[in-house]
């Protein structure tokens, strides 16, 4: 983490802020900027080992949908070569997997986890006891969301889990408006400037678009999972594990 890049995207004033996409110099600058940005981040990624134990099936796929640079399929990697699992990434940005492949290709683990580059509405998933979606679904149109799901749901096999992790709002404004604030002082904390704080939040309007835990529940149900509960929580980011 500390050898790579630091984040200064949005350190200067110059020029209009552009919308935010997973281009070259985001992927450059991505593990310094997503441990720096996002609460809980890191406990997330040492959570998945523990849940791949408890739901990998022997022989069946694992998908990391919205991949980046891998840290979920390394994560669940050990635990899906000792039961002869395949690990499905996936992304859409074709920069982000040319690194992943360069930093997965260092791991002895790596003969297990496969990279397609493809938008996750066009994947026709199939036999999965495991899928990981680590703040993948709040890029993705809220009104493609549950489609999304049900395709996910379906592929998996009975016992399956979904991991999802998102950046979430409260449905009481202040605690709304209380958890932003605590989400902007943690990135100072880390750092960031107000000015790269304020640049970075206009790059994401209309980009990133979070609901409440309620939303993603219901939605969840509504695609066919039998439960959902929240497994970990830090400010305005959680995890949340479906199951079939």
């Amino acid at each position: 983490m500390n050898s790579t890049p630091r984040d200064t995207i949005y350190a200067s004033v110059k020029g209009k802020v552009d919308a935010f996409k997973f281009d070259q110099r985001v992927v450059s600058v991505f593990p310094d900027m997503i441990a720096r940005s996002v609460p809980g981040y890191q406990s997330t990624i040492e959570m998945l080992p523990a849940l791949a134990e408890l739901y990998l099936q022997r022989g069946a796929q694992v998908y990391d949908l919205g991949c980046s640079l891998g840290a979920s399929a390394l994560a669940v990697a050990p635990c899906a070569a000792k039961r002869n699992c395949k690990i499905i990434g996936i992304d859409n940005s074709a920069a982000m997997l040319k690194k992943c492949q360069q930093i997965i290709d260092q791991y002895s683990h790596s003969s297990f986890i496969d990279l397609l580059c493809a938008d996750l509405q066009d994947v026709e998933y199939r036999h999965a006891s495991m899928v990981i979606m680590n703040y993948t679904l709040q890029f993705i149109p809220i009104e493609q969301r549950l489609q999304l799901l049900t395709k996910i749901q379906q592929s998996l096999l009975p016992g399956g889990a979904l991991v999802l992790s998102e950046k979430i709002t409260f449905q009481n404004p202040k605690i709304n408006r209380d958890m932003i604030a605590l989400h902007q002082a943690f990135k100072r904390a880390n750092g960031y400037s107000d000015l790269e704080i304020s640049r970075k939040r206009a790059a994401l309007e209309n980009v990133l678009l979070p609901e409440h835990y309620s939303e993603h529940q219901e939605r969840l149900h509504s695609a066919g999972f039998s439960q959902v509960e929240i497994v970990c929580q830090t400010l305005n980011f959680c995890t949340m594990l479906a199951l079939k």
